[in-house]
């Protein structure tokens, strides 16, 4: 059975292929804070060498953040997330021009000037209902955008899946709305934006249900206390859970995987490609 439905993500000069063949975004966060790497890569040439090493490791995206969204984090200015990103785009744009890479904003100045920098797509925790500004900024851009879900105000009596959809097609039509077309949208489910471990596990067992919208999936589970608390385990122990949660995302017919150890968790994914479908 083919899990993988088939998709290309136009990007501006190219396309990314999606289906069988698992894609790697590799996740560089540019800021004091992050819950994961905040403070590891502080110096512009620093990020760039480790952006390098995750391309070299198989990444296919890199994506780019300056805020944390982790949720005691102190929310920052325009101008601080500007200076923390334009600088590292530019100089990746500059020394691996082939690289795609991703602004991890949900401002639109930011993503504005992040892709006049060299930003390939636009990365959206707020799923396109933080404002209408992002949508146009895509559409005026021509690129893509990652719709993800972060739904506070959402009944948690209801079903989680179908409010999922329920948010998920409010954005899309906020996207259409904006003149986005639909070959430069991919859908991302929000692990660990709120939602309870009981939710973030229900979500990956039926993830295949979110196939039904038509868009491909990206999966961000990668460090996560939805991991951590279940094991006991600090973020730095992380890694064989988040290594497990997207085998398992790969299995229900994920597409592109937001990791921060790009090598270990692409090999496991080979596996279970060759799994399903023959090496």
């Amino acid at each position: 059975m083919d899990r993988h439905k088939t998709f290309k993500l136009a990007i501006p000069n190219k396309s990314i292929n999606l289906g069988k063949q698992p894609i790697m975004m590799g996740i560089l966060n540019i800021t004091p804070d992050s819950f994961s790497d905040g403070g590891l890569h502080r110096g512009n040439y620093s990020a760039l060498e480790h952006a390098q090493n995750m391309l070299n490791q198989g990444a296919n995206i890199i994506d780019i953040g300056g805020e944390s969204t982790k949720p005691t984090a102190k929310p920052i200015s325009v101008q601080t997330e500007l200076d923390r990103v334009i600088p590292l785009i530019k100089l990746l744009s500059e020394h691996e021009p082939n690289c795609v890479i991703s602004i991890d904003s949900y401002k639109a100045v930011v993503a504005d000037k992040a892709i006049k920098s060299g930003a390939k797509i636009i990365n959206d925790v707020k799923g396109l209902q933080g404002g209408a500004e992002l949508a146009d900024m895509a559409a005026l851009h021509n690129v893509p955008i990652i719709i993800m879900h972060w739904d506070k105000a959402r009944n948690s009596k209801k079903d989680i899946i179908a409010e999922m959809k329920r948010f998920f097609k409010k954005s899309l039509s906020i996207a259409r709305n904006a003149g986005i077309k639909d070959n430069k949208i991919v859908l991302d489910p929000g692990f660990g934006f709120a939602k309870t471990l009981k939710e973030n596990y229900e979500i990956l067992r039926r993830l295949d249900e979110l196939h039904s919208l038509g868009f491909p999936l990206l999966i961000g589970t990668s460090n996560k206390s939805m991991i951590g608390k279940l094991l006991d385990l600090e973020i730095n122990e992380r890694l064989a859970g988040t290594i497990a949660t997207n085998v398992l995302a790969y299995n229900n017919g994920a597409h592109i995987f937001r990791v921060h150890d790009v090598k270990q968790n692409l090999n496991a994914l080979k596996v279970a490609k060759a799994t399903l479908y023959g090496s």
